[in-house]
């Protein structure tokens, strides 16, 4: 029976890879902050046949990461996988927003995965085997215009799982770095923006996007099996990705339209404030 760790899995993402390994029998910890979520996620991995325990997890604390490891090893003595999911969402350019927004969407996205890993890897040395899936985003491949904090930190969460691809191969232990775009989640709820066009924006895409959380867990299930280093799980990602990889001229081109009609509603917005308090 696989032992596998996921956290954020209360909900959305984290939800769905939890009963996509259930559904193959697994042990699963649901490690979250929302511990009213996490008993809803586990109630849904046993109706799928597995089997499992929720864990109250600040992702951001490493006290916390220590005493996860210690219950863990009490549990299991060991662990398979641990997938790294819990993350936000923030939508800005780089002169607007709050700097706070900075502090909260780094400890999270980048230093929550960072502690996780850390925590883990020297269980998984010992043991001579195991798997991290870090869920990072095409945000982190891509970087489109208006995201910068957040494009920062899953950039960032590539950057690691890249090196930990190959610096934890030798000791038998997986990396990979999932990398979905825009799918029907929740993770537009707790976004922080300044703009409220930018809400509208990702729920429109969310909406309009073929794919959902299911698909993705499935995408992550299969990468684990295959250790891959990158899963790319989007058909239209796929493409975005080779547009900017081997014609970046096209890739640059939609990029600056992009910007371009940023630009313009902002211009707009200042007018309309400019002619309101005339």
């Amino acid at each position: 029976m696989k032992k596998v760790l996921i956290t954020g899995a209360a909900s959305g993402l984290g939800r769905a890879m939890a009963i996509r390994f259930a559904r193959e029998g697994a042990d699963i910890c649901i490690a979250d902050i929302n511990m009213g979520g996490a008993a809803e996620t586990l109630n849904m991995v046993e109706q799928a046949g597995g089997k499992g325990w929720i864990h109250e997890l600040d992702v951001r604390s490493e006290d916390a990461w220590n005493a996860l490891r210690e219950e863990v090893n009490n549990r299991w003595g060991g662990i398979d996988i641990v997938i790294n999911n819990a993350g936000v969402a923030t939508g800005d350019r780089i002169d607007a927003g709050d700097w706070a927004w900075w502090d909260w969407i780094i400890d999270i996205n980048l230093k929550g995965v960072a502690l996780g890993c850390r925590t883990f890897t020297p269980m998984m040395k010992q043991q001579g085997s195991g798997s991290f899936v870090n869920v990072a985003s095409l945000a982190g491949l891509l970087k489109a215009p208006s995201m910068s904090s957040y494009n920062a930190t899953k950039a960032a969460v590539v950057a690691i799982s890249e090196t930990m691809h190959y610096e934890l191969k030798p000791y038998g232990i997986g990396v990979t770095a999932l990398c979905p775009g825009f799918f029907r989640t929740n993770l537009n709820h707790g976004m922080k923006t300044s703009d409220p066009d930018m809400l509208k924006f990702v729920d429109k895409v969310f909406e309009a996007s073929a794919l959902d959380a299911d698909d993705i867990a499935e995408a992550a299930y299969k990468a684990v099996q295959k250790n891959q280093k990158i899963c790319n799980p989007h058909p239209a990602g796929r493409r975005a990705y080779f547009f900017k990889k081997y014609l970046p001229f096209l890739f640059d081109k939609g990029m600056m339209q992009m910007a371009q009609g940023l630009k313009k509603r902002e211009d707009q917005r200042k007018a309309f404030k400019e002619g309101k308090d005339a």
